[in-house]
């Protein structure tokens, strides 16, 4: 089975190897956790290790605090925007009701027709293997009834395993016993990793978990990881496996 990497220290090995290719995969956590840092580091490692360039979707965070964000961490986004290794889509100016200079965004209004067009618009001008949305809780907002959200996320899900990419869809959560914000983001997509931050002897850390990978074997422990220099870097040890369907 043809993996795609995530080049993120310590992660692959917990997932046999990588990403199935072409898959669609819920990456879930509160705030702090690391989310937006852990689409990044899959983004940037796919055109500087693996020549796949990417798409990363932004629906709450504006593109000039994401470089800057990124750019603790030595990856430069403007230099890969510039070789149109990477392609970053505005969604959240529009979200917002402010305008925008970015090439690519949404200029029609917030809904998740246009924002489906412009993701197919920037997946084939970059000829993208790899896309990242973040986050996906904020179109929840839009629907009143978790059969919406559903429906809706289903759409765009399908959209991307046509277009062949692999794609992580962030989601934010409010309570630690739940995996999404509407509680269903998780049953439209192949796998599930949660991030959390929780406290410890008074000091705040954080850990990760696999919850469900399909076709492929994977780590059924929570695995502590920190955020340095380099990004996201996972302290791996062995563990049980199982395989999900």
């Amino acid at each position: 089975m043809t993996r795609t990497k995530t080049g993120i220290s310590g992660l692959d090995e917990l997932i046999g190897g990588g990403l199935v290719e072409g898959s669609t995969i819920l990456v879930s956590g509160g705030a702090g956790s690391g989310k937006t840092i852990f689409g990044l580091q899959f983004l940037y490692n796919g055109v500087a290790k693996y020549d796949e360039p990417g798409v990363f979707v932004t629906i709450e965070t504006r593109p000039r605090d994401l470089r800057l964000e990124a750019q603790q961490f030595g990856w430069d986004l403007e230099e890969l925007e510039k070789k149109n290794a990477l392609i970053i889509v505005d969604a959240a100016s529009s979200k917002a009701g402010l305008p925008t200079s970015e090439k690519y965004a949404l200029r029609r209004g917030f809904d998740v027709s246009t924002l489906a067009e412009e993701i197919y618009r920037a997946v084939e001008d970059s000829k993208a293997k790899r896309l990242v949305i973040d986050c996906i809780s904020a179109l929840g907002m839009k629907f009143n009834e978790p059969s919406e959200v559903r429906s809706e996320l289903f759409r765009i899900s399908a959209l991307l395993r046509e277009l062949e990419v692999t794609s992580l869809l962030i989601s934010e959560t409010i309570d630690p016993e739940t995996h999404s914000r509407a509680g269903v983001e998780q049953f439209v997509t192949q796998g599930l990793i949660s991030l959390n931050l929780f406290e410890d002897s008074g000091t705040l850390k954080r850990n990760l978990l696999v919850w469900k990978m399909r076709q492929t074997s994977h780590s059924l422990k929570k695995h502590t990881f920190t955020i340095g220099k380099n990004g996201i870097e996972i302290k791996s040890r062995k563990s049980s496996t199982t395989k999900s369907r």
